[in-house]
Protein backbone atom coordinates (compact mmCIF):
# COMPACT_ATOMS: atom_id res chain seq x y z
CA UNK A 1 0.00 0.00 0.00
CA UNK A 2 1.17 3.43 -0.69
CA UNK A 3 2.10 5.43 2.09
CA UNK A 4 0.07 8.42 3.12
CA UNK A 5 2.12 10.88 3.16
CA UNK A 6 2.69 10.26 -0.66
CA UNK A 7 -0.78 10.35 -1.34
CA UNK A 8 -1.22 13.56 0.56
CA UNK A 9 1.66 14.96 -1.79
CA UNK A 10 0.02 13.93 -4.50
CA UNK A 11 -3.26 15.03 -3.60
CA UNK A 12 -1.69 18.38 -2.39
CA UNK A 13 -0.06 18.90 -6.18
CA UNK A 14 -2.98 17.93 -7.97
CA UNK A 15 -1.81 14.63 -9.31
CA UNK A 16 -4.34 11.75 -7.63
CA UNK A 17 -7.13 10.59 -9.38
CA UNK A 18 -9.28 7.98 -8.02
CA UNK A 19 -10.69 6.56 -11.10
CA UNK A 20 -8.48 3.85 -12.11
CA UNK A 21 -7.77 3.87 -16.13
CA UNK A 22 -7.77 0.66 -17.07
CA UNK A 23 -5.12 0.81 -20.16
CA UNK A 24 -2.77 1.66 -17.21
CA UNK A 25 -3.47 -1.55 -15.14
CA UNK A 26 -3.17 -3.50 -18.72
CA UNK A 27 0.55 -1.77 -18.53
CA UNK A 28 1.77 -3.07 -15.16
CA UNK A 29 0.51 -6.53 -15.80
CA UNK A 30 1.90 -6.83 -18.77
CA UNK A 31 4.92 -5.08 -17.22
CA UNK A 32 4.42 -8.04 -13.87
CA UNK A 33 3.76 -5.61 -11.57
CA UNK A 34 1.35 -6.70 -8.80
CA UNK A 35 -1.55 -4.71 -9.14
CA UNK A 36 -2.01 -4.52 -5.29
CA UNK A 37 1.99 -3.39 -4.91
CA UNK A 38 2.67 0.25 -3.94
CA UNK A 39 4.41 0.81 -7.19
CA UNK A 40 1.32 -0.01 -9.06
CA UNK A 41 -1.44 2.20 -6.82
CA UNK A 42 0.80 5.21 -7.46
CA UNK A 43 1.10 5.20 -11.40
CA UNK A 44 -2.75 4.07 -11.25
CA UNK A 45 -3.73 6.97 -9.31
CA UNK A 46 -0.56 9.98 -9.18
CA UNK A 47 0.17 11.62 -12.75
CA UNK A 48 1.57 14.69 -13.97
CA UNK A 49 1.98 13.87 -17.64
CA UNK A 50 4.72 11.39 -18.62
CA UNK A 51 6.73 11.89 -16.14
CA UNK A 52 7.27 13.34 -12.45
CA UNK A 53 9.94 16.20 -11.63
CA UNK A 54 12.06 16.26 -8.23
CA UNK A 55 15.69 16.28 -7.37
CA UNK A 56 16.57 17.74 -10.72
CA UNK A 57 15.51 14.48 -12.50
CA UNK A 58 12.72 12.72 -14.21
CA UNK A 59 10.50 9.41 -13.08
CA UNK A 60 8.92 8.13 -15.94
CA UNK A 61 5.31 7.18 -15.73
CA UNK A 62 5.84 4.04 -16.74
CA UNK A 63 2.30 2.92 -18.01
CA UNK A 64 2.18 6.13 -19.87
CA UNK A 65 5.61 5.78 -21.57
CA UNK A 66 4.22 2.22 -22.21
CA UNK A 67 1.69 3.22 -24.06
CA UNK A 68 2.82 6.23 -25.89
CA UNK A 69 6.37 5.48 -26.19
CA UNK A 70 9.04 2.91 -27.17
CA UNK A 71 9.18 1.93 -23.36
CA UNK A 72 8.62 -1.31 -24.49
CA UNK A 73 12.28 -1.07 -26.80
CA UNK A 74 13.28 0.81 -24.36
CA UNK A 75 13.18 -1.75 -21.83
CA UNK A 76 14.35 -4.37 -23.73
CA UNK A 77 17.42 -2.74 -24.57
CA UNK A 78 18.43 -1.78 -21.11
CA UNK A 79 18.01 -5.37 -20.40
CA UNK A 80 20.32 -6.41 -23.32
CA UNK A 81 22.94 -3.76 -23.39
CA UNK A 82 23.23 -3.37 -19.33
CA UNK A 83 22.95 -7.18 -18.72
CA UNK A 84 20.29 -6.12 -15.81
CA UNK A 85 18.22 -8.80 -14.79
CA UNK A 86 14.72 -8.88 -16.26
CA UNK A 87 13.56 -8.51 -12.98
CA UNK A 88 14.39 -4.45 -13.29
CA UNK A 89 11.91 -1.99 -14.80
CA UNK A 90 14.13 1.39 -15.53
CA UNK A 91 12.20 4.44 -14.26
CA UNK A 92 14.43 7.11 -15.69
CA UNK A 93 15.96 7.23 -19.15
CA UNK A 94 19.22 6.31 -17.81
CA UNK A 95 20.70 9.87 -18.67
CA UNK A 96 23.93 10.62 -17.69
CA UNK A 97 25.87 8.20 -15.09
CA UNK A 98 23.11 6.10 -14.29
CA UNK A 99 19.67 4.98 -13.63
CA UNK A 100 16.82 4.13 -11.09
CA UNK A 101 15.26 0.48 -11.10
CA UNK A 102 12.71 -0.69 -9.36
CA UNK A 103 12.71 -4.91 -8.80
CA UNK A 104 9.51 -6.45 -9.51
CA UNK A 105 10.22 -9.20 -7.30
CA UNK A 106 11.30 -7.26 -4.09
CA UNK A 107 9.71 -4.40 -4.54
CA UNK A 108 13.45 -2.19 -3.66
CA UNK A 109 14.69 0.50 -5.97
CA UNK A 110 18.16 0.79 -6.27
CA UNK A 111 20.48 3.68 -8.20
CA UNK A 112 22.92 2.68 -9.98
CA UNK A 113 25.56 4.44 -11.84
CA UNK A 114 27.93 2.98 -14.68
CA UNK A 115 31.24 1.80 -13.87
CA UNK A 116 32.21 -0.51 -10.53
CA UNK A 117 28.43 0.11 -8.93
CA UNK A 118 26.85 -1.56 -12.33
CA UNK A 119 29.60 -4.31 -11.96
CA UNK A 120 28.69 -4.87 -8.49
CA UNK A 121 24.58 -4.78 -8.97
CA UNK A 122 25.12 -7.08 -12.06
CA UNK A 123 27.07 -9.34 -9.58
CA UNK A 124 24.60 -9.13 -6.66
CA UNK A 125 26.69 -7.93 -4.44
CA UNK A 126 25.01 -4.04 -4.02
CA UNK A 127 22.67 -3.74 -2.04
CA UNK A 128 19.53 -0.96 -3.67
CA UNK A 129 19.60 2.02 -1.84
CA UNK A 130 15.39 1.87 -0.89
CA UNK A 131 13.87 -1.02 0.39
CA UNK A 132 10.70 -0.11 -1.00
CA UNK A 133 8.60 2.60 -3.77
CA UNK A 134 7.41 3.95 -0.33
CA UNK A 135 11.21 5.06 0.80
CA UNK A 136 12.27 5.65 -2.73
CA UNK A 137 9.28 8.03 -3.44
CA UNK A 138 9.49 9.69 -0.05
CA UNK A 139 13.35 10.65 -0.79
CA UNK A 140 12.54 11.42 -4.56
CA UNK A 141 9.67 14.04 -3.66
CA UNK A 142 11.74 15.35 -0.51
CA UNK A 143 9.13 14.09 1.96
CA UNK A 144 11.66 12.94 4.32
Amino acid sequence: MLSAKIIAHCKKKGWWFEEVTKPYLDVLKELGIATDSPLAEFYLHAEDGPAFYSRKRELYHICWHSINSQYKLDLKRTHELLHISGDYLPLDSFEGSGGIFYNRITGEVAEVTLGKELRSFLLGEFTPQWKNFNEFLEWYFELN
